[in-house]
């Protein structure tokens, strides 16, 4: 039995019921094949750095569970054909860690406005 994590990213236009049948169906998976749920961190919704099939968002979970190496292939398996799946990761946890915390979110940056009245605007031509 090995203890691994999954970062799981949805998508932020499925319905909350359906987000919480994916993450049952993962939880079920593990608790029948012997293992254990050791915890689900919802992180909420979060900007991307690049978009991913046209979105800029994505709703992020982390999932935490101890099973057998075998159940954690079917789980991505599962999750590579579940429709509403951005992205997700499958990592072995490092012993005695405790980033189940979501990092604070980045400040959004500003928009940049164009500087008012450039040469370029003028609509005049200069020969």
């Amino acid at each position: 039995m090995n203890e691994y994590e999954i970062m799981l990213l949805l998508d932020p236009e499925l319905a909350e019921e359906r987000a919480n049948e994916i993450i049952q169906r993962l939880r079920d998976a593990v608790e029948s094949a012997g293992g254990t749920w050791d915890g689900h961190e919802p992180w909420g919704r979060r900007r991307l750095s690049y978009e991913i099939a046209h979105k800029g968002e994505a709703v992020y979970h982390l999932l935490l569970f101890t099973s057998p190496v075998e159940t954690l292939d079917e789980i991505t398996r599962v999750l590579k054909i579940t429709d509403g799946v951005l992205r997700h990761g499958a990592y072995r946890r490092v012993q005695g860690s405790t980033h189940q915390k979501a990092p604070a979110q980045a400040p959004a940056p500003a928009p940049t406005a164009a500087p008012a009245g450039s040469a370029d605007d003028s609509g005049t031509a200069s020969e």
